[in-house]
C-alpha cells in the first residue's frame, strides 16, 4: 500500500499529476483543488494517496492533505460513488463544504458536482450524515455535540490513523482536537496519537 508520495512535481493534466520520486514517475489522479494546491512545476510536493486496486489496473488517487483522502474514502464507501464521481465532488466542495452540506441534507450542495445528479446527492448524505459529525457552525465554533475535523500540522494525519484503527471520522476528530488542546502545536504524530486513543477510548 502507497499511502504517501514525497517527490517533485514533474508535470500536471486536467486529473491528474506525475510525481517525480527518486526518477520513478508516479501517476496520480487528483481533483482541480489538489492540482491547484500542488505548486508549479518541478518545486517539491508531498501527496497523500489511495491505492485502487481493480482486476485489471492499480491506480494512485493523490490528495494535498490527509483530511481530502479521508472525505475521498467516505464518498467512495457510497453505492454508486466511483473515484471520479468522488473526485468531483471535491473539485466543487472544500471538505468543510461538503461537511456542511451533508449534515444539512443540503443535496443541492452536493449535486453542484459534475456527474452527481439529486438522487446521488440524497444518497450521499443520507449514507455520510451518521458518520462525519455535525456541522461546524458559521461563527466557526460548534455547536451542542457537534465535532470538527483538525485539518493541520499531525491533526489530519492523527485522524486518518484513528480511522484506520476502526473510530469513526467524529469520533476520532474530537479525540484529535483533545489531545491537541492538551499537547499543544508543537507535539509530534506518535504522541498526538497515542494521547488521542486514550482520550478515545475513554
Amino acid at each position: 500500500m502507497i499511502a504517501k508520495l514525497k517527490g517533485r512535481l514533474d508535470s500536471t493534466g486536467l486529473d491528474h499529476a506525475i510525481i517525480d520520486v527518486g526518477g520513478v514517475g508516479f501517476l496520480v489522479g487528483a481533483s482541480s483543488r489538489t492540482l491547484s494546491a500542488l505548486g508549479p512545476v518541478g518545486e517539491a510536493v508531498t501527496v497523500h494517496t489511495e491505492m485502487l486496486v481493480s482486476e485489471d489496473s492499480i491506480r494512485l488517487v493523490g490528495f494535498a492533505r490527509a483530511e481530502e483522502r479521508d472525505w475521498f474514502r467516505l464518498l467512495t464507501g457510497v453505492q454508486g460513488v466511483g473515484s471520479r464521481v468522488a473526485l468531483a465532488i471535491l473539485s466543487a466542495l472544500e471538505p468543510a463544504e461538503l461537511h456542511r452540506a451533508i449534515a444539512t441534507a443540503d443535496k443541492a450542495m452536493i449535486a453542484r458536482a459534475n456527474g452527481v445528479g439529486p438522487k446521488l446527492a440524497q444518497r450521499i448524505a443520507n449514507e455520510l450524515k451518521d458518520k462525519i459529525g455535525a456541522v461546524p457552525t458559521p461563527a466557526g465554533g460548534l455547536g451542542v455535540g457537534l465535532a470538527a475535523l483538525p485539518t493541520g500540522g499531525h491533526g489530519a494525519d492523527a485522524v486518518s490513523a484513528l480511522q484506520n484503527l476502526g473510530f469513526k471520522p467524529a469520533e476520532a476528530g474530537n479525540a484529535v482536537a483533545a489531545a491537541e488542546e492538551e499537547l499543544g502545536e508543537g507535539a509530534t504524530l506518535d504522541a498526538l496519537v497515542r494521547l488521542a486513543l486514550r482520550k478515545a477510548a475513554k
